[in-house]
Formats: C-alpha cells, structure tokens, sequence
C-alpha cells in the first residue's frame, strides 16, 4: 500500500466506521499520547527501563501503526498529502546534509 493509498482508506474508514474525524487538536494530543506509547515500549525493550507485569503484551508494531494512523488522519484534515510532503522532505535534506554526516566525527 503507498501512503496515498493509506490516506485513501483511512480517510474512508473515518467516515464510516469512524463517523467523523475528531478535531486537530484532538487528534494531536492523541498523537502524542500515541508517540507516549511508542517511547514507552522503546525505554524497556532497548533502554534500561525495566517491564511491569502491565506491559508484557505490548507490540511495537501496532504502537507504531497507531502513530502512523493518527498522523494520517491530521494529513487528511489539514489537507496535506504525505508522498509529496516526505518527497520534498528528503530531497531538502539531501541538500542540506550531503556533507554534514560525512564530516560527523561521532559518526566514524
């Protein structure tokens, strides 16, 4: 599925399964709470946090699709069409830091 596509779907599950988009900055604090869950389950699987019995169950995957699904809804909102967004995106950066990393001593 491209991300257009997904934008596509998710749009349509919102207006029907969904009723209706919550408001942008609903959705934005959802976004972060969203993004809360992600460093959650990042800080016990790979920092030095340590698992409550609670979160035995948790899926990074799922996690990271619900941010994915929120930031979409606000894309489709706000009018914004992530292929062109993150193309343009990566093409800013690719001018930017062509040589910046390379040069990144803490890097090597």
């Amino acid at each position: 599925m491209t991300i257009k596509e997904a934008q596509e779907v998710i749009d349509k599950w919102i207006n029907t399964t969904g009723i209706r988009y919550f408001n942008e900055l609903t959705n934005t604090a959802m976004l972060m709470e969203e993004v809360g869950e992600v460093a959650r389950i990042m800080a016990r699987q790979y920092g030095e946090q340590s698992f409550k019995k609670s979160d035995k169950e948790v899926n990074l995957a799922d996690e990271m699709a619900d941010v994915l699904f929120v930031l979409m809804c606000l894309a489709n909102q706000t009018g914004i069409d992530l292929t062109e967004a993150l193309e343009k995106n990566l093409q800013k950066k690719s001018i930017r830091d062509a040589e910046r990393h390379k040069n990144n001593q803490k890097l090597k």
